[in-house]
């Protein structure tokens, strides 16, 4: 009787693992399902960054078109950043922080006598991620340490 009771509770534990991980799994995959049109997104905020970027700075008289084309600008990446942020979808700024091969893609390598070796000296892009999980990784240059005297 104790053996007959012994494998009813192995089977019903297994049965209740076998419901947690298929929850587990649908939660994932409802999750991440969008991760493909997430990076598109994420190439869209990218462009709007980059946008802002070449505008030339503000100087006082400028023309008035140009301010206000700037503020617009400003105004919808400022939105569009929300947007992604309450659905899960993070930029995370690289600059001064350790280079990680998770989050970030050295594109260079170079000698520096203000940051130390093996730190992120620029970041060209943000890391993006949904819910945790990369989507696009951070373009970096990375610094070698002091420079050698030779």
């Amino acid at each position: 009787l104790s053996a007959m009771r012994d494998k009813w509770m192995r089977a019903e534990a297994e049965m209740q693992n076998v419901r947690n991980r298929a929850k587990r799994e649908v939660e994932d995959a409802r999750q991440y399902a969008v991760q493909k049109f997430a990076k598109d997104v994420v190439e869209a905020a990218e462009n709007l960054k980059r946008a802002l970027a070449s505008l030339p700075q503000a100087t006082e008289g400028e023309d008035s078109i140009l301010t206000r084309m700037r503020e617009g600008i400003e105004s919808t990446e400022r939105s569009f950043m929300g947007i992604l942020e309450r659905n899960g979808i993070c930029a995370v700024d690289a600059k001064g922080k350790p280079f990680d091969a998770n989050l970030h893609q050295a594109m260079a390598e170079q000698p520096s006598d203000e940051h130390a070796a093996g730190t992120v000296m620029e970041s060209w892009t943000p890391a993006w991620t949904l819910h945790g999980r990369l989507l696009k990784p951070a373009m970096v240059v990375v610094s070698k340490g002091p420079a050698q005297a030779g």
